[in-house]
């Protein structure tokens, strides 16, 4: 049965109108790949082997630091491509972020040697990859800057008016997103519910003011 069904090639049409050489290597080398909730699929310092083209499911890219603190880089869903680990490949260099599945997930796994191949032999897939670089860099530019400029505060109340009105969601997971500590957000949430902008639950965040949230973000 062929790897190159329409489902994959609706979500990644730059694998249509192959080369019969390069069809026939991507069939040959695409390997399957099926990952529940919470497996690390990468991590920082381990050498990079193939791109995961994402058929279900999601993958949570953070960064880490030493003193256990992370921050949410992105995610990447289907159809699309994880640009950390698109530049390892390229560089021939290490991961310096993780990923993890935030849900079950099936991906088919591009090795390094077909993928540098991809990129030199077919216009498509070349252009793909170059438009991700342009795409994620100018997110990861918004994040440094939020991350930087704005205060917490400013990036909570952003972040929840953006996500709710209902948001499922430990605190933990909000500190994660926003590159901070599970005390310092439950301290703001906190404050936030006794301003009625919102209603705290068991992991679960109900949004009653996205107006008011949205100028406190300013």
């Amino acid at each position: 049965m062929s790897i190159l069904t329409a489902d994959l090639l609706s979500l990644f049409p730059a694998l249509a109108n192959l080369s019969p050489p390069l069809a026939s290597e991507v069939e040959r080398q695409l390997i399957p790949i099926r990952a529940p909730i919470g497996t690390v699929l990468f991590d920082a310092g381990v050498a990079c082997q193939a791109l995961p083209l994402v058929l279900e499911g999601q993958i949570r890219v953070s960064k880490r630091a030493e003193n256990g603190r992370e921050i949410r880089l992105y995610g990447v869903l289907p159809g699309e491509l994880c640009i950390v680990t698109v530049s390892c490949l390229l560089g021939a260099s290490a991961y310096p972020a993780t990923g993890i599945a935030e849900s079950e997930v099936s991906a088919l796994a591009l090795p390094r040697p077909l993928f540098m191949r991809l990129t030199a032999e077919h216009a498509a897939f070349r252009d793909m990859v170059y438009g991700l670089f342009a795409e994620r860099l100018t997110g990861l530019m918004t994040l440094v800057e939020e991350v930087t400029f704005h205060k917490l505060d400013q990036r909570l109340a952003a972040w929840l008016a953006k996500r709710g009105p209902l948001i499922l969601a430990s605190h933990q997971d909000v500190a994660q997103e926003l590159g901070s500590v599970r005390e310092i957000v439950s301290r703001l949430l906190k404050q936030f519910e006794e301003q009625n902008l919102v209603r705290l639950g068991r992991e679960r965040i109900e949004v009653l003011n996205a107006s008011a949230l949205k100028q406190l973000s300013k």
